[in-house]
């Protein structure tokens, strides 16, 4: 097993045009094939069943997954962090990233399903405005050139916010509304514009691989908040 010395790659921001530009590259390739095979994997439990099975076996624990969601994301940000700071080896990186791939593809899948039964146009359109907002998030972290790292601590509360109000909706017993998802997108947004500021300005050259799972994190969940955000407005 090799080691993949990351520590040894300069910042990205501080590199050549063309050491950056290739970091830059193959970051975004690997978040284009993280989301690619996320979509596949969707598709087989579609196609096995085991998305309505999994949909059915959690109706009526709404609140309680939403703690799994929020777990995961904030799973895949820890892992992301630990690798930038850290020596761990290409396969390492690699599992990793495919790991968190199918774990999201496993926890999306009932909403998916749902939305599909519900209304098969829902889905699409979701893509198509989280494509929108990703583009927009990146266009503007491209082009002021600004660095948003010091977002990282109010991200890091609104995630806590969120989870105190998924805990207070499963004591009480009230439903998660449309300014609760409203907030998720709002914080994902900004997760994102965090994400691709670090990867502009923090990351070095040789982080490709913990930047795309950072950036396929925000983007991925970004997406299904947009979905049940859609869904829950349609109804």
């Amino acid at each position: 097993m090799s080691t993949m010395d990351i520590n040894t790659g300069q910042i990205a921001a501080q590199a050549g045009e063309t050491e950056r530009a290739a970091f830059i590259r193959r970051t975004y390739m690997h978040v284009a094939g993280a989301l690619l095979a996320l979509a596949a994997v969707e598709y087989a439990l579609m196609q096995t069943g085991i998305a309505e099975g999994f949909a059915r076996f959690l109706a009526g624990k709404g609140g309680y997954f939403w703690l799994i969601i929020m777990g995961l994301y904030m799973g895949v940000s820890v892992i992301a962090n630990k690798w930038a700071s850290s020596n761990v080896s290409k396969e390492i990186q690699y599992a990793g990233l495919a790991f968190y791939v199918v774990a999201t593809a496993v926890v999306f899948s009932p909403a998916i399903y749902i939305s599909m039964i519900r209304n098969p146009a829902i889905l699409p359109q979701a893509i198509l405005v989280t494509a929108a907002l990703a583009a927009g998030i990146t266009f503007t972290a491209f082009t002021t050139k600004k660095n948003f790292s010091f977002m990282g601590s109010f991200i890091k509360t609104g995630m806590f916010v969120l989870i105190g109000i998924i805990v207070a909706s499963i004591i009480f017993g009230f439903q998660l509304g449309l300014l609760f998802l409203g907030a998720g997108i709002l914080l994902m947004g900004a997760a994102l514009l965090y994400d691709t500021s670090n990867v502009i300005h923090e990351y070095r050259t040789t982080q490709h691989v913990a930047a795309s799972l950072s950036l396929f994190g925000s983007i991925s969940f970004l997406f299904y908040y947009v979905l049940q955000f859609m869904g829950m407005s349609g109804d």
